[in-house]
């Protein structure tokens, strides 16, 4: 048995505005609550999926807080629905039926992100989903090794926080990278006992390490170096480990080449540019194998993914 499977009911939901946090230099934490209608589609939502949101109605933020690399860009018409992951979903129930808020963190990257800085307590959004293949969690399951490299963290802070209220017998550890300190969407503090730890896995009861390509913060290197010296200096058990995996495509491609090695399964979250989320545009394919065949096909992100098992993808790059 597992779990993780995709909810297969979609539709188009409002959801209205809790808050918009700045949380670093350039991260900021969403926080929305569904509609009635909407919170019945995302009461089952698993981590690893998705939704889209309709930005094209907001306006920009005033000249002085946008970013000097974003000035050339910023008035460009943003038609497209854009898709976000969830850092946390929440389920309360009331005798209207479930209550369902959820967590986004998003990075002010382009002309639609920009856009985003502007939301305020109040503020209704167009969304549709829930999208896409969540992450599958097998009965098997004894320990998971979650590998976040940049914004892929916040998928896998939604993993860690549903194993914690649903697998708690799994053992779970959170590897945590990106280029530098400053490009972490996260706060870190010293542990007790570990040093340096992401305060918002410790605060799950998540165990973490922090990787930084220049070594400004924890391990100096890539993140999937991090992982190897910790599983070559621990006693693993493969059939009852799971490596899960999101972030930019040369790390994900590491994490599969790290789970061939120490011979575990692993499931990597894959990133394309979605134009539609529901498969229509077909902008969105990734190469996989098929069958036991030397043969390949193309699998769609948004539809058949965006997770995949890391030993069906055929990376664009390598490790």
């Amino acid at each position: 048995m597992e779990n993780g499977v995709a909810v297969r009911h979609k539709g188009v939901f409002t959801a209205e505005v809790l808050s918009n946090q700045q949380i670093r230099e350039c991260y900021y934490r969403l926080n929305l609550v569904l509609d009635p209608i909407g919170s019945r589609f995302f009461e089952q939502v698993v981590p690893g999926q998705f939704l889209e949101i309709d930005l094209s109605g907001l306006s920009l933020p005033p000249e002085r807080h946008i970013p000097a690399e974003l000035r050339d860009i910023a008035a460009r018409q943003v038609l497209l629905r854009r898709p976000f992951s969830f850092s946390d979903v929440v389920t309360t129930p009331t005798q209207d039926g479930p209550c369902v808020k959820l967590e986004i963190v998003y990075c002010v990257l382009g002309p639609a992100t920009l856009r985003m800085m502007t939301l305020k307590s109040g503020d209704v959004l167009s969304l549709i989903g829930p999208l896409g293949n969540g992450f599958k969690i097998f009965q098997t399951l004894k320990l998971a090794v979650l590998i976040a490299g940049g914004m892929g963290a916040p998928p896998l802070l939604h993993l860690g926080g549903y194993l914690r209220r649903h697998f708690p017998a799994v053992e779970t550890i959170c590897f945590a990278g990106a280029r530098s300190c400053e490009d972490l969407p996260f706060t870190l503090k010293i542990g007790n006992l570990t040093g340096l730890v992401v305060d918002e896995f410790d605060t799950l009861g998540v165990a973490s390490q922090v990787a930084t390509d220049d070594g400004s913060a924890g391990f100096k290197g890539f993140v999937t170096d991090c992982v190897r010296h910790w599983l070559e200096n621990h006693t693993i058990k493969p059939e009852e480990t799971m490596i899960f995996a999101c972030g930019p495509e040369p790390m994900l491609a590491g994490a599969a080449r790290l789970a061939a090695d120490f011979g575990l399964a692993c499931q990597v979250s894959m990133e394309r540019m979605m134009a539609c989320g529901i498969g229509l545009c077909q902008s969105c394919a990734i190469e996989v194998k098929k069958g036991k065949t030397d043969e390949t096909e193309y699998k769609l992100c948004c539809k058949d993914g965006p997770v995949f098992d890391s030993r069906n993808v055929i990376f664009q790059v390598q490790p």
